[in-house]
């Protein structure tokens, strides 16, 4: 033994286990780092502090102490009168209570709009089931097939006593969904075949790829929306139509799939050559080598921007004001055309802008416990 280990000083178990202090760690030690470290950065956080507080306490007036939430239903007049009165004082919530069906469904038929309500519940659910590790198995695929085909049935009706409605007439939120849900369902399968097929051996693979991916992302989505919805009818047959809808649908997974394309690409490139020499050692072929070995790791390090991508999509659907279609935005737009509603037009882009954040914000905060748990193998 030791002179060092003889001489150590005897540590009880009982003894209680010390904290460093506050000041060297934590929050206090964090805002003295990095907001009072100096004369000049504690005037500019305390001047932003001013600043931010009197904009809360101006925003807590406008939005609730000085607000108008409703008025008696058969006094529309002197709902919009009070509002008016006064004078962006306060904010008018009464336009959301009187049109928020509107900005929710659309033109959808007021008795029937319990379907397009229950189609959000539904995709809401396909959406958390979807994000469980514990369902990432083949029936998932057979669970998307069921919800989306029973939305479907929901939207379209003509059965089980519920009348038919026409896609004219879908609107709000749930086309939203429907638009972005389907981009995402059917634009990464694309992506990922497109970014393997940049990468072949096949010249005629490989430049075909290429076209594709640099046509689509050489031009707007607005401009593949205007040439889905005026200019390919031209090309179609004489009586045959295609729905508008699925028209805007297809361009949208178009666009999607070029730009999800060059972050799985990206993906791919970052892996290191060992992956590759690795499977080829151990005989598999190609598809086996791609889809159990290549891919998942390939993903598992652009999971950032595949879903600033899907964000990025999800609120592109919007772009479909052009061609027609009430998406959500386009339902609050029209929502306050109405003479006797305009003028308020902030608390319904406030509103709306608040269903957009929710949805957004809940795939980033998805992502990053994804990115966490995956990459946990490569916490010491």
């Amino acid at each position: 033994m030791s002179d060092a280990t003889l001489h150590a000083p005897a540590v009880s178990a009982d003894t209680p286990s010390r904290r460093p202090p506050i000041t060297v760690v934590g929050p206090v030690a964090w805002a003295r780092a990095s907001l009072f470290s100096s004369w000049l950065s504690t005037a500019v956080t305390l001047a932003l502090a001013y600043l931010l507080a009197r904009w809360i306490i101006g925003f807590v007036d406008w939005a609730f102490i000085n607000a108008i939430w409703s008025v008696p239903v058969n006094a529309q007049g002197a709902q919009t009168q009070a509002c008016r009165a006064l004078q962006g004082a306060g904010a008018c919530w009464a336009v959301i209570t009187e049109k928020h069906r509107f900005i929710l469904f659309g033109t959808y038929p007021y008795d029937e709009h319990w379907r397009p309500l229950v189609c959000v519940f539904l995709f809401i659910g396909l959406y958390i089931v979807s994000a469980m590790r514990r369902f990432w198995r083949k029936e998932l695929a057979l669970i998307w097939a069921g919800v989306l085909f029973l939305i479907g049935f929901l939207m379209w009706g003509g059965a089980l006593g519920m009348p038919y409605v026409p896609q004219e007439r879908w609107g709000g939120l749930v086309i939203t969904l429907i638009l972005s849900t389907f981009g995402i369902a059917f634009a990464f399968p694309l992506a990922v075949l497109v970014a393997l097929g940049r990468r072949s051996r096949m010249p005629a693979i490989k430049m075909l790829c290429v076209v594709y991916v640099e046509l689509i992302r050489g031009v707007p989505l607005i401009s593949l929306l205007f040439m889905a919805s005026v200019m390919f009818p031209l090309f179609l047959p004489e009586g045959m139509n295609i729905d508008k809808l699925l028209r805007a649908q297809v361009a949208i997974i178009l666009f999607a799939a070029a730009y999800l394309a060059e972050v799985v690409r990206g993906g791919l490139q970052a892996l290191s050559r060992g992956q590759y020499e690795a499977a080829d050692a151990l005989g598999l072929s190609y598809w086996q080598k791609t889809l159990f070995i290549i891919l998942p790791q390939a993903l598992r390090l652009v999971i950032p921007p595949l879903v600033n991508t899907f964000i990025g999509m999800f609120k592109d659907t919007s772009l479909v004001l052009i061609i027609g279609i009430f998406d959500l935005l386009t339902a609050g737009k029209t929502a306050i055309v109405e003479p006797a509603w305009q003028g308020f037009g902030i608390e319904v882009y406030v509103f709306v802008g608040i269903i957009y954040f929710i949805f957004c914000f809940a795939m980033s905060r998805y992502s990053q416990g994804l990115e966490r748990g995956l990459n946990q193998h490569r916490v010491r």
